[in-house]
């Protein structure tokens, strides 16, 4: 099988070797750590094994409920925040045809997505498209109550109810979120809607391989078992080696640390092909929530090129040196597209005439990567075969693996994320929450 291979011969010059061999030194003790479980946040490890755990059985009954929801609805709106829909919505992004929503007819529902903003002109749009359509939802929260997807599902639950009336709709409606307990799992076994388990021991931004991304993954079409395989893989391949140059995670976690502690605080993400937008938002939350702690971490940004290339290609070009790039590669389009000749050559540009756009786009990337290696910025490669189930479930679980080992490696646990209750607690009180006025009061005259 081809695998995800990584590539840091472009950061070397950047950073000091011996440093590089001592930081090397560290993740390799953090693997121990790590696999031992004697780590911080170790109460948070279900999702090392998680991919081997998947069982036939559950494997079966989310293609049978899938093929369910298909049956009677075009579209499913998945409702989510987080971790609870960003691994799905990037894994179906990167398989999916981009102009499906234009399609008439489509064997499989689409895909739309809730409550992962408070937007009130963006879910009143979205009322009136399920207005006009059969749709089905699955809402998934561990305790029921974030705000975002807790009030998103309160207004689609109350229009579903209308619409199909409260027998109809509770067929219409999966739950994915605690075993035993939380708003969710009440209503749930007040309404009888069908459910899914969130294990307790696997946080959110690291819950793509459960239920929580697993099942609307396959809801769009998509080969979970080949997803679930691709991570396996990877996963054998990082538990069973601590040679860096065998295991890509233990050689992107201390590069990445190595050019941290020389002054790159920023890294980039970059890919090549728009249908990984989304991939680069799920790795975005991955580390910035399992990282950025205690006054440390470094910031991830991304970048859709080559058409980011004309806005913040600038800036990467010559601004500020404190920054890197982890470029996703892709080695081969899924596709063959020639451009075609043209006698006149008015455009210039009659000596790429025959090449496929893949072509053009890999050299793109090689040009980009040298220039921005010569204006001073590190480079990471991450080169996957092509854009499927399998290489996907690779980074996935690569990703998440080399996270754990790079936030042991800063001195945080990885697997927590306390500054996230700081806006809530703000917005509760100036919302007027029942003990929490006089906090309104106080926010409210520094806000005037």
């Amino acid at each position: 099988m081809k695998e995800l291979k990584i590539d840091i011969s472009n950061a070397l010059p950047f950073i000091d070797k011996t440093s590089l061999l001592s930081l090397t030194e560290e993740v390799i003790r953090q693997h121990y750590i790590l696999l031992s479980g004697t780590g911080r946040g170790k109460e948070y490890l279900g999702w090392l094994q998680l991919p081997s755990l998947i069982t036939p059985g559950l494997i079966n009954r989310l293609k049978e409920d899938s093929l369910r929801i298909a049956r009677s609805s075009k579209l499913v709106v998945v409702i989510g925040i987080g971790g609870s829909y960003l691994g799905a919505r990037a894994v179906i992004e990167s398989l999916a045809n981009p102009f499906s929503a234009h399609l008439k007819q489509a064997e499989y529902p689409f895909i739309l997505y809730a409550g992962e903003n408070l937007s009130e002109d963006y879910h009143s749009a979205l009322l009136k498209v399920l207005d006009e359509v059969e749709y089905s939802l699955v809402v998934i929260s561990k305790s029921g109550t974030t705000t975002e997807p807790a009030v998103a599902f309160r207004i689609i639950k109350t229009h579903l109810e209308k619409k199909y009336g409260p027998n109809e709709s509770a067929s219409r409606i999966i739950a994915i979120t605690d075993a035993s307990r939380g708003a969710l799992k009440s209503m749930s076994d007040q309404g009888k809607y069908p459910t899914y388990i969130i294990p307790d021991d696997v946080g959110g931004r690291y819950s793509v391989l459960t239920p929580v991304g697993l099942l609307p993954i396959a809801l769009a079409g998509f080969n979970i078992q080949e997803l679930l395989d691709g991570a396996i893989r990877m996963k054998e391949l990082l538990i069973s080696s601590t040679d860096p140059v065998e295991n890509p995670a233990i050689a992107y976690a201390a590069i990445r640390n190595a050019l941290y502690r020389n002054g790159k605080v920023i890294e980039i993400m970059v890919n090549y092909e728009p249908r990984l937008n989304y991939f680069t938002e799920w790795w975005k939350q991955l580390y910035g929530e399992s990282e950025g702690k205690e006054n440390k971490g470094i910031f991830p940004a991304g970048v859709n090129f080559t058409t980011d290339l004309h806005s913040m290609g600038q800036y990467i070009q010559e601004g500020m040196r404190n920054l890197f790039e982890t470029v996703v590669s892709v080695e081969n389009s899924g596709t063959t597209l020639q451009v075609p000749e043209d006698g006149g050559n008015l455009d210039g540009l009659e000596f790429v005439a025959g090449k496929r756009l893949s072509e053009i786009n890999k050299n793109a990337e090689q040009g980009t990567l040298l220039a921005h290696v010569d204006g001073g910025v590190p480079n990471i490669r991450i080169s996957i075969p092509s854009v499927n189930e399998n290489s996907l479930g690779q980074m996935i679980y690569f990703f998440e693996f080399a996270c754990a080992l790079s936030g042991y490696t800063l001195g945080v646990n990885p697997f927590d994320q306390p500054g996230v209750e700081a806006y809530k607690k703000n917005m509760f009180a100036l919302l007027g929450k029942p003990g929490n006025e006089q906090k309104g009061i106080e926010l409210r005259k520094r806000l005037l």
